[in-house]
């Protein structure tokens, strides 16, 4: 049986969810999944609990608050003026609290998002650039279907 190393191309059903059962993702339902452990698919935590385990095991780990995703940084919710993100969009857009807005990085060649807050009637946007689950524990569930 093949077993899971730090470069392994793995075929795998997976849930990530609340440790009190509400699903932030779970491909049980459907399609499994497949990545490239080392790419950025999985938090590095969830790619660690993945090392070391063979084709076929099934696994249930519990994360403690913050370890998959990081703390809640306070200082990653940001108000962003409307003249910047004219410039770096649609001066049309309209922004609405949940929107989900992707900003490209400064060196151009990636991008980050950032979940809408608030807007201002000056058109300010309160932009909160933690990731949805950071500062949260979270349930990870997974099935390895294929290791290569």
């Amino acid at each position: 049986m093949s077993i899971v190393d730090a470069s392994s191309f793995l075929t795998l059903h997976y849930r990530l969810s609340s440790v009190h059962g509400q699903d932030f993702v779970n491909t049980f339902e459907g399609q499994p999944a497949t990545l490239s452990l080392g790419s950025g698919q999985l938090s590095p935590a969830l790619e660690q609990r993945l090392l070391g385990l063979e084709e076929g095991a099934q696994q249930t780990f519990d994360l403690p608050p913050g370890e998959a995703f990081g703390e809640r940084q306070p200082d990653m919710v940001q108000w962003v003026a409307r003249k910047l993100l004219n410039e770096l969009g649609d001066p049309k857009e309209q922004y609405v609290a949940g929107d989900v807005v992707q900003f490209p990085t400064p060196d151009g060649l990636g991008s980050y998002a950032g979940a809408v807050r608030e807007v201002r009637a000056d058109g300010a946007v309160l932009f909160d650039f933690n990731h949805p689950l950071a500062g949260q524990a979270v349930r990870f569930e997974v099935q390895l279907i294929g290791v290569l």
